[in-house]
């Protein structure tokens, strides 16, 4: 069994803010496996359901970002879950909009919600799928202001296909591993990287 867990701040006022990305992905992950995140238990909203024969747990932490590790701790308990069975899908201002990263372990990098989880179940050694939500481009005091405000429609455009891609992301996880799904999504980044930087080379000899 598998605990997936997308992070975020419940509530409408909350709702399609860069924060709460996360939050977008289990949604979106829960329509494609025939359910939603509605059942309320251990301060989270939660789907259950199966990837390709693999039991999985979908979670929506209802305990607000910074708390987000007492809700993940609960159901692990209450499931049993082990911390390598476990995903966290969440923000990243250090990556451009809408770019996909996965990752194995790990410090925080400063993010709040993963260092809570951290924090409460006593190891960093768990699954991540960052997702970029860029950086503010003034002064470090806006930071609480830009994670919390709303993606405007042209952001969202380019979100919705990372939405998917993190999807496939998970379900490849569950299905192969994590190394495997780090191979497979994060080469795919370097391996467009190197060929844009060729087609560029190629480009320049030309002229």
């Amino acid at each position: 069994m598998k605990l997936i867990v997308g992070l975020g701040n419940p509530g409408d006022y909350y709702s399609g803010t860069r924060h709460n990305v996360g939050f977008m992905v289990m949604s979106a992950l829960a329509k494609q496996i025939g359910t939603s995140c509605a059942k309320k238990e251990n301060n989270s909203r939660t789907a259950h359901g199966s990837i390709n024969g693999e039991s999985v747990i979908l979670a929506r932490p209802q305990t607000y970002m910074n708390n987000s590790g007492e809700s993940v701790k609960a159901l692990m308990h209450k499931y049993k879950i082990e911390k390598q069975d476990l995903i966290v899908v969440h923000d990243d201002m250090d990556l451009p909009l809408a770019k996909l990263r996965i990752r194995n372990g790990g410090s925080s990098g400063g993010h709040k919600g993963i260092s809570s989880i951290i924090a409460r179940i006593g190891s960093p050694d768990f699954a991540r799928i960052k997702i970029g939500i860029g950086h503010p481009a003034h002064e470090a005091n806006e930071v609480i202001d830009y994670v919390l405000e709303k993606f405007t429609s042209d952001e969202k455009k380019n979100l919705d296909e990372t939405i998917d891609k993190a999807c496939k992301a998970i379900i490849d996880i569950v299905d192969n591993g994590i190394d495997h799904a780090m191979n497979e999504f994060n080469s795919n980044d370097n391996k467009s990287k190197q060929k844009n930087e060729k087609d560029k080379e190629d480009t320049n000899h030309s002229i």
